[in-house]
């Protein structure tokens, strides 16, 4: 005989169990992809100390790690290696992981500002504007000093920014991607005709900023550095610490505003922080390009989209990057050495040629 209690048990035993095991399986997969992006963040940071003692030891003299890490820890100024080391390749070095890690949060903050995947300082005519500015005042006022220009580098990178972003808004349509990365090409080339022009008017000048313009991290000014890196350091912090807003304002303005989000101050903020950082960077090492491009998007790959994790991610990464580059730099042409800037250009430009393929992108 049918028993119609016994069925009714059983089917309320299978409407019991579902709803208290979803959230148990939510609460371990979140766990667990927690700690694989800790993880992550820990080889990275690991990574780090490995990139830093290969550029201490790769170049046109090779030093063991005994040679590279007593140069830093028990420094004997009477041995020529340890000297390289401390005088040349530990500035370019600290260099080169400081403007990495800087770059590429600078340019993953602006893809989250314009919601724009090909955004990065270098694309959108900010990087062009600082050299555009620190070429005009050494042509015309005979600065020299990066201390003197630094000011002008900012401001350079700011009216670059504004502009690129008002020729990207006209029309219909507003700032889409594409328009905003044709109108960041078209002001970057104007920009660059006229640095150029500058340079063939003057040797002088064309000696004092041509390594520079190239974009390396060798033989930079330490004091100049250490001048700016309050700029790239706080900065940095800063893009981190904005994380959660950042992931409010990629949902969308419409719903950005809907959870009570002020999107102006956010934009205006991160769109400071993203100058001051480019400015900063461009005053030590010159236009270094592609790096606030690609790092994130690849880090986007491991992490997705949460800037909570993407920003630091790219911190980590972006150093790894540019010192990684700088390392190539050293060893393809040795014993010359080709600059960090133009082996992330080599990198960077297939990179770009691919995200604008993607039919989601154009579209």
């Amino acid at each position: 005989m049918f028993d119609r209690e016994a069925s009714v048990r059983q089917m309320a035993t299978r409407a019991t169990v579902p709803p208290t095991a979803p959230p148990r399986a939510g609460f371990v997969a979140r766990r667990t992809r927690f700690a694989v992006k800790s993880v992550g963040l820990v080889l990275g940071l690991a990574g780090v100390v490995v990139i830093a003692l290969l550029s201490l030891r790769i170049g046109s003299l090779d030093l063991t790690t005994e040679t590279a890490w007593n140069a830093i820890v028990n420094f004997d100024p009477n041995s020529y290696e340890q000297t390289v080391v401390r005088s040349l390749r530990l500035p370019r070095t600290i260099v080169a992981l400081a403007i990495g890690g800087a770059l590429a949060v600078a340019g993953a903050t602006m893809q989250a500002v314009t919601r724009n995947p090909l955004a990065d300082p270098f694309i959108l005519g900010v990087s062009s504007g600082a050299s555009f500015a620190i070429v005009t005042v050494v042509y015309y006022a005979g600065l020299s000093s990066p201390h003197q220009y630094i000011w002008f580098a900012f401001a350079g990178a700011l009216g670059a920014s504004a502009l690129v972003f008002a020729v990207g808004a006209a029309g219909s349509g507003g700032p889409t991607p594409i328009k905003l990365a044709l109108a960041g090409v078209v002001i970057s080339a104007a920009l660059g005709a006229w640095t150029s022009a500058l340079l063939l008017l003057d040797d002088e000048t064309l000696d004092t900023v041509r390594f520079w313009l190239a974009g390396s991290v060798v033989n930079r000014d330490m004091a100049t550095f250490w001048f700016v890196s309050p700029f790239l350091v706080g900065g940095s912090l800063l893009c981190l610490l904005l994380g959660h807003q950042l992931n409010v304002l990629n949902l969308g303005e419409d719903t950005a505003k809907a959870l009570g989000m002020r999107t102006e101050p956010v934009r205006i903020v991160s769109s400071v922080i993203v100058v001051l950082i480019t400015g900063a960077a461009v005053a030590v090492a010159g236009p270094i390009g592609f790096v606030g491009l690609a790092v994130p998007h690849m880090m986007r790959a491991v992490v997705g989209v949460d800037y909570r994790w993407l920003l630091p991610y790219s911190l980590v990464y972006g150093a790894i990057f540019l010192t990684a580059a700088d390392i190539v730099g050293r060893v393809v042409t040795r014993p010359a050495e080709l600059q960090a800037g133009i082996v992330t250009a080599f990198v960077g430009v297939p990179f770009l040629v691919y995200l604008a393929r993607r039919r989601g992108l154009a579209e």
